[in-house]
């Protein structure tokens, strides 16, 4: 096997070097991923996440929760939606949100954890 030059050190690991690259994720993927991060690097998103991971919330109980008016706040709850971070129901002429499925709370939870460790 062919030695190559990684960070300065010979390495007779290019099989290993190939598997890491086999599983690494694809630009696509990565883009994705990058996007729900996004979502987290705002501070209005994170009030909201935070709220929703206890339970869903109409629009006007959200916009009183983050002291913002509602029309923002909805802009911002179009932007997570569209990055299937929440989903909605309508009821009448209220629209509640909840978190879009356990992965998000999780996510959510595991950053808030890592803040504590």
């Amino acid at each position: 096997m062919e030695d190559i030059q990684v960070c300065g050190l010979a390495q007779d690991s290019a099989e290993q070097l190939g598997q890491v690259a086999a599983r690494a994720i694809s630009e696509e993927v990565a883009v994705e991923l990058a996007a729900i991060f996004s979502a987290l690097a705002d501070p209005t998103r994170v009030r909201l996440i935070s709220a929703l991971a206890e339970g869903e919330l109409c629009v006007g109980e959200l916009a009183s929760l983050v002291g913002m008016s509602i029309s923002a706040v909805s802009h911002q709850l179009r932007l997570l939606r569209q990055l299937r971070v929440v989903r909605y129901r309508r009821e009448g002429r209220h629209i509640f949100y909840a978190l879009d499925d356990e992965h998000i709370s999780t996510l959510y939870r595991v950053a808030l954890e890592h803040l504590d460790h």
